[in-house]
């Protein structure tokens, strides 16, 4: 008995002191957070979005906003830059000379390796997405760049350099179509996606160069479905539904890749929200929504897939938003008019595995869309 007992003692001992990582989120948890182009909008409000969507930014998160797009445009520069906080701190850095070189390092995997070489404890996180685009009423069309990167390095003894880096790119269209006066709306996007993707870890003095084969890499017709019901009753009360990748469809691997990414789960969200007046120009929306309901990302705690968002309106031009997303707050402004929108925006996500509220990772996001 008594060397049972010591054998779980050494144990416990082995499990609390082997060095662990706490970065559940550098292999891009796409439960909670699951849009291939995220909207800076959207973020303000925790994510939650799928009921109210009425612009470009419907052919991810819901293609049935599209029939409450008010304006039609052609918008050539609209661009989403994201960073997080250690990002920040290790991009800034130093002198105002170091600083400009670190800016462009942090978008790099092994300037992002230098960048973290001297900053233990710090987890990197980069997005840059383009999506120039033609959207009216009821269609959209355009061409998706996004590309991601994560770093990370502990500050435990003989910690490694942990990564990921993602890049998705292809031609998408959207439509919609309307009944019963617009009340009920239907709407698909299609897009001809190309993924490539990297997870590992090296040794932080060790530069990260990758091959072909180091990297992930397919293609795949991924089919986007969404539908909204808005009762025509005073606030607007509007159910939504939207589903990603709706025909379940895989990647097809690249010859000279590391194999093919991992499929893209067919997860349902679901939506409800409330649009009152408030005055003869101002208007304020309340937003619920219900990630993953057919639990595909079964690991994360189903408290972590709510989102709700509150977004007041002034004149359609100035908006202020506040939200609640996989657990932390977040907020925003924006701009808007016919030519331009421009978005200011903070959130976070759980960068722990599973529990709720286990490690936040604040993130601030750029948005502008410019055009005719």
């Amino acid at each position: 008995m008594y060397r049972i007992i010591s054998l779980v003692q050494i144990l416990i001992i082995a499990f609390l002191f082997t060095p662990k990582t706490v970065w559940g989120s550098i292999n891009f948890r796409d439960g909670v957070f699951s849009e291939l182009a995220t909207s800076g909008r959207a973020l303000a409000l925790g994510n939650a979005y799928i009921a109210k969507v009425d612009d470009a930014s419907a052919a991810f998160y819901n293609p049935a906003g599209l029939g409450t797009v008010r304006y039609s445009h052609f918008h050539l520069s609209n661009i989403h830059l994201e960073v997080n906080k250690d990002w920040i701190d290790l991009g800034t850095g130093g002198s105002l000379t170091d600083a400009f070189g670190n800016f462009s390092k942090g978008f790099k995997l092994s300037g992002t390796q230098e960048l973290l070489k001297n900053h233990p404890g710090s987890f990197s996180n980069s997005r840059f997405h383009l999506m120039p685009n033609f959207t009216t009423r009821y269609f959209s069309a355009g061409y998706l760049y996004s590309s991601q990167t994560r770093g990370a390095f502990g500050n435990q003894a003989g910690a490694q350099f942990e990564y990921a880096k993602r890049t998705d790119s292809g031609p998408y269209a959207a439509f919609n179509v309307s009944f019963m006066g617009g009340l009920l709306k239907f709407g698909m996007t299609g897009i001809y996606l190309t993924r490539t993707e990297a997870f590992g870890e090296s040794d932080i003095n060790t530069t990260v160069n990758l091959e072909d084969a180091d990297y992930k890499k397919g293609r795949s017709l991924i089919l986007i479905g969404g539908s909204k019901f808005t009762f025509p009753v005073y606030a607007l009360p509007t159910f939504a539904l939207k589903i990603n990748n709706m025909a379940t469809k895989s990647f097809n691997g690249s010859d000279g890749f590391g194999g093919a990414p991992d499929t893209i789960k067919p997860s349902v969200d679901l939506g409800f929200s409330i649009t009152p007046q408030i005055g003869k120009t101002t208007r304020i929306h309340f937003e619920f929504n219900y990630k993953d309901f057919t639990a595909k990302y079964g690991d994360i705690a189903s408290n972590r897939r709510l989102a709700l968002g509150m977004e007041i309106d002034f004149l359609r031009s100035l908006f202020l938003r506040f939200g609640y997303g996989d657990g932390f707050g977040s907020g925003g402004i924006g701009i808007r008019s016919r030519r331009m929108e421009f978005d200011l925006t903070t959130y976070a996500v759980d960068t722990s595995s599973s529990s709720f509220r286990g490690k936040e990772d604040r993130r601030f996001v750029f948005s502008l869309s410019s055009g005719f």
